[in-house]
């Protein structure tokens, strides 16, 4: 089971958080990117990113070795410089149409939604996936019979064959397995 990254924590509207660019490198105007994205080969010379919803910048060069990229017109470093910690953003269809998944894998948000069930109960939805270390975490909102009754707003549950038993993004449903024991545990 693999789960495709494209971080919704920074989402805004319609646009997907993929990474944050960093200092300037060289004397050409070269950005270190920092990835937040399963999908590095998005990131190629030609390539356009939003900053927000108003702008956006094109890639004039990339080199995924050193993860050093050039924003076209910005070739020198006191010009590039303005882009240091800025945010770079996609959308949903350009990440489905440029990012191929393989058999059994999921984008973060074709999860977010899915109801969560064990053993024909519901203990929630899936708010968001977040990656803590190594490990993929579905932050699920614990279903409002479950909190009525004592139980915590929200839990983590690891994205893992042995919790997530199937998975139908069309449904919006995921069956888990262990999920009860988090719960009750948190």
């Amino acid at each position: 089971m693999v789960l495709a990254t494209v971080s919704m924590s920074k989402q805004s509207n319609k646009l997907i958080y993929i990474a944050t660019i960093g200092k300037t490198v060289g004397l050409k105007g070269d950005l270190k990117l920092h990835i937040h994205s399963d999908f590095p080969e998005q990131f190629i010379s030609g390539a356009t990113f939003s900053l927000n919803e108003k702008e956006s910048i094109t890639l004039s060069h990339v080199n995924g070795d050193k993860t050093l990229i050039r924003i076209e017109g910005f070739d020198n470093p006191e010009s590039a410089r303005k882009f240091t910690n800025k945010d770079l953003y996609t959308t949903i269809e350009k990440t489905r149409k440029e990012c191929h998944l393989e058999n059994g894998e999921f984008f973060w948000f074709d999860l977010e939604g899915c109801t969560v069930v064990e053993n024909g109960k519901v203990l929630g939805v899936v708010e968001n996936v977040e990656r803590i270390a190594i490990t993929n975490y579905l932050f699920i909102k614990t279903d409002k019979t479950l909190v009525d009754s004592g139980f915590t707003k929200s839990f983590l549950l690891p994205y893992h064959k042995n919790f997530v038993l199937a998975t139908d993004v069309e449904k919006k449903i995921m069956t888990v397995s262990g999920a009860m024991d988090i719960l009750e545990a948190s």
